[in-house]
């Protein structure tokens, strides 16, 4: 909270600055290059660390994320911004779904991470340990993977902790997606990891299907706008409430069968419970397995790829 240099590893930006450039760390031994953004304010206030690229083919979340590091100035600035648009390169320059090339594992299934663990736990725990923690506000940006189509959404983790919570209620609220999820805090991710931490954190999910429209894009950017107001650190224009909807209970739908997938629904369609919402059947068309909705809510999340591997989501189930 006071006026210092804002750096992470060789690269550093001095009040009143702004440095772009590549970081470059050893992964099992061989060079890991990821880009950053530093913008460091010209007056004090909070340090809000932005990731995206966790997931490397959910373009909506990586282009906002290079968006606002292009384009926002540390003379209008509060505080300090540190910016990764792309982590999981690898996946980025393979167009992977949901994993890390290196060793085929979910990074955002291994946080914090293990400094002694496989290529995708290392990256894990570099970036947790050497940007995630200098934060006082985390937002890990993320949208549709190239199968996946979605509603926007926020997920906001709960674990306890009436401070950390409550602020990570506040920053989901602030954003101004209308969909605010409540999660647990118990799985690997950055979010969980960080609220774990006592850091308060969301992550929100804009754009899929390997698309980035200005329309997703934009929810993105005007929302991190719209959060660093709520954190007084823009001071432009007050911060308007925007409309929100708690959904208490995220339902998840997972394949039993490697096959071909069927989706009898669509994202943002309100279904009941023992709604047929797909079938998945073999290479002969011979049906393994009819999806059917466990509850009442709104479907967030729908994998619209023909194939399907035993153990991938199906859709989810906002409750």
């Amino acid at each position: 909270m006071t006026m210092q240099a804002c750096t992470v590893g060789h690269l550093s930006a001095a009040p009143g600055t702004k440095t772009a450039g590549m970081i470059e760390i050893a992964i099992q031994g061989k060079p890991y290059t990821f880009p950053i953004f530093l913008i460091n304010g010209t007056a004090d206030g909070p340090t809000l660390v932005v990731t995206a690229g966790i997931h490397g083919a959910e373009y909506a979340s990586i282009a906002a994320a290079l968006d606002l590091g292009q384009h926002l100035q540390p003379d209008i600035l509060h505080g300090r911004v540190i910016i990764v648009p792309v982590v999981n390169v690898p996946a980025f320059q393979a167009r992977a779904i949901y994993v890390c090339p290196l060793d085929g594992i979910n990074l955002n299934r291994v946080f914090p991470g293990k400094a002694d663990g496989g290529a995708t736990e290392q990256i894990a725990d570099w970036v947790f340990q050497n940007v995630i923690k200098q934060a006082d506000y985390y937002v890990d940006l993320h949208g549709g993977d190239l199968i996946e189509a979605l509603v926007p959404f926020t997920i906001y983790p709960q674990t306890g902790n009436a401070r950390v919570d409550d602020a990570a209620l506040g920053l989901a609220k602030a954003f101004g997606i209308r969909y605010l999820v409540r999660s647990n805090a118990v799985s690997g991710s950055t979010i969980a990891a960080a609220a774990h931490a006592g850091i308060p954190a969301i992550l929100t999910e804009s754009g899929a299907q390997g698309l980035w429209s200005p329309e997703a894009v934009a929810l993105h950017t005007n929302g991190l706008e719209r959060l660093m107001r709520h954190l007084g650190m823009l001071t432009d224009t007050p911060l308007e409430p925007a409309p929100f909807t708690v959904i208490e209970n995220f339902v998840w739908l997972r394949s039993e069968h490697t096959g071909f997938w069927y989706p009898n629904t669509a994202v943002d369609q309100v279904v009941q419970p023992g709604q047929d919402l797909g079938r998945v059947t073999d290479y002969q068309g011979n049906v393994l397995q009819t999806a059917q909705a466990t509850v009442q809510g709104r479907i967030l999340f729908l994998v619209s790829s023909l194939a399907i591997n035993q153990g991938d989501p199906l859709c989810a189930i906002g409750a």
